[in-house]
Order: structure tokens, then sequence, then C-alpha cells
């Protein structure tokens, strides 16, 4: 692993997990203004509110050492999305902790490439930020998401069903968690 500023970098068979460039806005932007990747996820995002998440990624890792890091395709360059940790704060939910998470663009779905940026921060978690839990969350429809939560051997607690307080009333509110110990 090396490190760009504070930033690690996670290297992978065919994925490099970086620090956010300038150069990433607009291939996010397009990633979430596609319906379907944020069918799960509310709908589509603005340019503004695309551009306005990098900004929250880049403090949050300069806060906390760690966050959403940009996954980019080795053999191209391409940037593919994103993947990382995120804190798990919201007092009405049943459960507190660091969640893992992925969101590709369209494209790269269906090549493992969400199973193996997955794995590789479940290893620095584990390995390099010492976690004992860490935890994974998505609307209980988003079947894609929980085949990649499952692969990567973690486990659903029906107990931890939840119905997510900050979205409205719908499918989408409906969630679950997975789990996976160090």
């Amino acid at each position: 692993m090396a490190a760009t500023g504070s930033v690690p970098r996670l290297h992978t068979a065919r994925l490099l997990l970086r620090a956010w460039q300038e150069a990433d806005l607009a291939p996010w932007a397009a990633i979430n203004a596609d319906p379907e990747v944020r069918r799960h996820l509310g709908g589509p995002l603005t340019r503004e509110q695309s551009d306005a998440s990098v900004a929250r990624f880049r403090a949050e890792f300069a806060a906390r050492g760690y966050g959403w890091w940009a996954v980019e395709e080795r053999a191209s360059g391409a940037l593919l999305g994103f993947a990382g940790f995120d804190r798990v704060e919201e007092e009405s939910l049943p459960f507190h902790g660091v969640e893992v998470g992925w969101r590709l663009a369209r494209h790269a779905w269906g090549h493992g490439y969400a199973t193996e940026a997955g794995r590789a921060c479940l290893d620095f978690g584990f390995g390099t930020l010492g976690l004992t839990e860490i935890l994974a969350l998505t609307t209980a429809a988003n079947t894609r998401s929980r085949a990649v939560m499952e692969r990567l051997g973690m486990v659903r607690d029906p107990a931890d069903d939840y119905l997510d307080p900050t979205l409205p009333e719908g499918p989408l509110r409906a969630g679950v968690c997975y789990r996976i110990r160090a």
C-alpha cells in the first residue's frame, strides 16, 4: 500500500482504489446521473450534488483516515466508481459502526469489480484500521449488492433489518444489514 497525501492507495489485480482527482468529477457525475445506478439510492444526482459528494469524501478521509476511494480500472485508467467506508451513527438504527460499500458505473457491473474492491476494503479495515466488525447496508430489494456482501462472507441477521428514517415511505425505506467480523 502506497500513500497519496493522506489517502492510502489500495491495489488489487485489476483495480486501484485511490484519492479523488479533479478529472474524476465528470465521470463520477455521469455515474450518479444514471437512474439505474441510483435506483436503490433515491434517484439521480445533479452535477452539483455529485461534485459536493467528492468534496465530502475528501474531507472525511482527511478527518478520519478512511472513507470513499475512487475506483480506477488499472488496465484503462477509467474511473469505475467508488468503494470504501462510512460511519453508521444514526440514532434511530439498531446498530452502529463502520460500513463498507461500493457504487459502480453500470458498464462495470457483472465483472466482479465490486467484490474485488470490497475485499480490498475489508482487508484494509481489519488489517490497517484494526476494526473488529464491518457492516454493509442496502435496501432489501438490492439483490445485486446483497450478493456481493454474501460473496465477501458477510452475514445478514434479520433482527438487524430496519426502516431507513432518512428516506420517504416506499420500497427504498426497507433496509438490511450484513456483518463480518475480523
